[in-house]
């Protein structure tokens, strides 16, 4: 599946959660992250992130789809991480 993960959380616990989310996915924006992965590893990045974050105060929010040709995907102004891959 395709998913974009976004999320709020305190500043001591950015760090950690940056690290964690960019084991997992891509990086495309301050706290926002896209990329295919399976249905365990996110259950698997979900448990970790409940390690880290403060529930009454911080959140997570996940927009899941089957596949990224099923998304249009516009960027106005500077795209922070192209996604582009030199071999």
């Amino acid at each position: 599946m395709y998913v974009i993960l976004v999320y709020d959380i305190g500043e001591k616990r950015v760090n950690k959660m940056l690290k964690l989310c960019r084991q997992y996915l891509n990086w495309i924006q301050n706290s926002v992250f896209e990329g295919e992965i399976t249905a365990v590893k996110l259950k698997e990045l979900l448990a970790k992130s409940k390690l880290i974050i403060e529930p009454e105060t911080d959140s997570i929010i996940i927009f899941k789809s089957r596949e990224e040709k099923w998304l249009d995907k516009q960027v106005v102004g500077a795209e922070r991480n192209t996604l582009d891959t030199i071999l």
